[in-house]
């Protein structure tokens, strides 16, 4: 009996559509859309940008209207919509009074606020900071606290893991694994519909699949199924084009031997072939470009050298962090990671503008050959005014490729651009085309280095795991900016973490992501737990090592440093890092017993 009540109750709908179909300016949104969403499912919403997810969302939260269809909520449904952005009326009030906000009308429940800031992890002075100034992380967290308090039954997620730096993009995902209700998550992060979601809506080509899987299980499947119907199509292409031919030369023997009965016989089966194409299996429409980036080996020692810098947002503030000696080689591909504001995007930018300005300096030096590109967050190398020919002129000037506006107009079709959009300025493109537009630029040129500045914050999954493909094979060396895991370990080989106002070195993510966290490395529990007793963590000034191996890579890496250094002129040589140096290479020499 038990059992069984527990069966029907987790059968229970929450929501249902029927035939949903949306028409806007641009044409049919989606069509036909048919679902049912049940008590305690966990869904994933998967699409391309533009495909219409967080329009969906809306129609389901009762915000918008179909043009035909139905949408039925059962009475039991306690929805809730978390939008991606605060409303501007919320920006000048303090986190505690946007939270009162949301519950103004029951004002029985203004005791549960500050049990539910402590639930999210808000202490009472963040609580009284305006909301204009929180940070992305602390923007979620309210959005999720004022939904929360209305006791949902079934949570409407809008991109919440948007512009999130990675401590908080772990906290939301232990916050949804917690969560008890039902919810329907909109997010181009893979690592994180994998980890909190059981099912997954595909929305593409005006359609939408539901899977019983989540995020990759559910694109594998996809893509079995999406060869299986092209494997349909050729087939049936391969007997319409037997059909047709047999038909055209039926029709040529009625006519040169007047014969009615082989004419009528030609009608009836290009009626078979028209018949055919009626009912011939779809296929999807795919995506219109496929995102590429072509990197340069060098022979030179160093591509960017950066010595004893001082990270500002701005030459007049304070420093937000200090590095003393780090270099980039040739192939050197690295992850900055680090909560936001630590200074991760402003020491990018910092090196950039001294690229541009041409004047190296003591602080930041960098082989005079080198191709050097940067991926801005904002989006700003582009200029607004620009068509979009013109926009890509800039980055490809020096160039052999799309160095001809024909080139250019080109390139901008097969990025899905069509000509008649070519004389449209940039300003009037979405975040979602100008990062399209800025990455075709980048790819019409080749790089020794480049520097990558939340490149993912515009590109939806498909998008991401272009760029993860790109960077894995980009043979020059790269500093990225990112908080997405998959892109970070799957293209990555070193990672430098800002901290605590300084920067450490890194070798493998998973300590450099417990290092954010502020947990003790896993190597070292697992080595007090083998050797039973308390192991000797060994941190050194720029690197934290998890083996013996890595060690003595080090101890090789820091003698090289030493030598080098005291190879030049005395008045070149830095005494203070010297005597750093040397006491690394002790510290190792201990740690490894020689």
């Amino acid at each position: 009996m038990l059992a069984s009540q527990i069966k029907d109750k987790s059968m229970t709908t929450l929501l249902s559509a029927q035939a949903l179909q949306l028409d806007t300016s641009h044409g049919v949104l989606f069509q036909n859309l048919n679902f049912t969403l049940q008590v305690g499912q966990r869904i994933g919403l998967i699409g391309h940008n533009g495909s219409g997810k967080s329009t969906l969302l809306s129609l389901l939260a009762g915000q918008r209207s179909v043009n035909s269809g139905s949408i039925q909520m059962a009475r039991l449904c306690r929805l809730q919509h978390v939008e991606q952005h605060l409303p501007h009326t919320l920006h000048a009030l303090s986190l505690y009074d946007a939270m009162l906000d949301a519950i103004n009308d029951v004002p029985e429940l203004h005791w549960r606020v500050d049990s539910l800031l402590h639930e999210l992890g808000i202490d009472a002075a963040t609580a009284e900071v305006p909301v204009q100034s929180l940070s992305g992380g602390q923007h979620t967290r309210l959005l999720l606290g004022r939904a929360l308090l209305r006791d949902p039954n079934l949570l409407l997620l809008d991109e919440p893991s948007n512009h999130l730096d990675l401590p908080s993009l772990l906290w939301l995902e232990e916050f949804l694994l917690n969560w008890k209700g039902a919810f329907v998550l909109v997010s181009h992060d893979q690592r994180l519909l994998n980890r909190v979601t059981r099912q997954s809506w595909i929305l593409r080509d005006r359609q939408i699949t539901c899977f019983d899987q989540p995020c990759s299980e559910a694109l594998q499947s996809l893509a079995l199924a999406d060869d299986a119907a092209q494997a349909r199509r050729d087939a049936e292409q391969c007997e319409i084009d037997r059909l047709a031919a047999s038909s055209k030369r039926l029709a040529i023997w009625g006519s040169v031997y007047d014969n009615e009965k082989l004419a009528r016989k030609a009608k009836t089966m290009q009626k078979r072939v028209d018949h055919l194409k009626e009912e011939q299996t779809t296929v999807t429409e795919g995506q219109p470009w496929t995102l590429q980036l072509h990197g340069k080996e060098s022979a030179a020692n160093h591509l960017l050298q950066l010595d004893a810098l001082t990270v500002r947002a701005t030459p007049d503030l304070p420093g937000l962090f200090k590095l003393e000696q780090f270099g980039v080689r040739p192939g050197d591909k690295i992850a900055l990671l680090g909560a936001n504001g630590t200074g991760k995007s402003s020491l990018l930018r910092q090196c950039w503008q001294a690229i541009l300005s041409g004047q190296s300096s003591e602080h930041i030096r960098w082989h005079t050959a080198a191709q050097i590109g940067y991926y801005d967050q904002s989006l700003q190398q582009l200029s607004s005014d620009a068509s979009l020919p013109d926009a890509l002129y800039p980055f490809v000037a020096g160039s052999d490729t799309g160095r001809t506006e024909l080139a250019r107009k080109q390139a901008l079709i097969s990025a899905g651009f069509p000509y008649h959009r070519h004389q449209q300025k940039v300003a009037s493109l979405s975040g979602g085309e100008r990062a399209r537009l800025l990455f075709l630029a980048l790819s019409l040129a080749s790089y020794h280095l480049l520097f990558l500045d939340e490149p993912t914050n515009h590109l939806d999954m498909q998008g991401k795991q272009e760029l993860t493909e790109a960077l894995a094979g980009f043979t020059g060396g790269f500093l990225l900016v990112s908080h997405d895991r998959d892109l970070i370990e799957q293209s990555c080989q070193e990672f430098w973490v800002v901290q605590d106002g300084r920067l450490e070195r890194w070798l493998d993510a998973e300590s450099a992501y417990q290092c954010l966290q502020n947990k003790p490395s896993l190597s070292q529990d697992q080595q007090e737990r083998h050797s039973g007793q308390a192991a000797i963590p060994f941190k050194t000034t720029d690197i934290v090592f998890n083996d013996m191996e890595l060690a003595l890579q080090r101890l090789c890496e820091v003698e090289a440093l030493l030598q080098a250094d005291l190879a030049r002129k005395p008045r070149h040589q830095k005494a203070q890092q010297q005597a750093n140096w040397r006491k690394e290479m002790d510290s190792l020499n201990r740690l490894l017993g020689l």
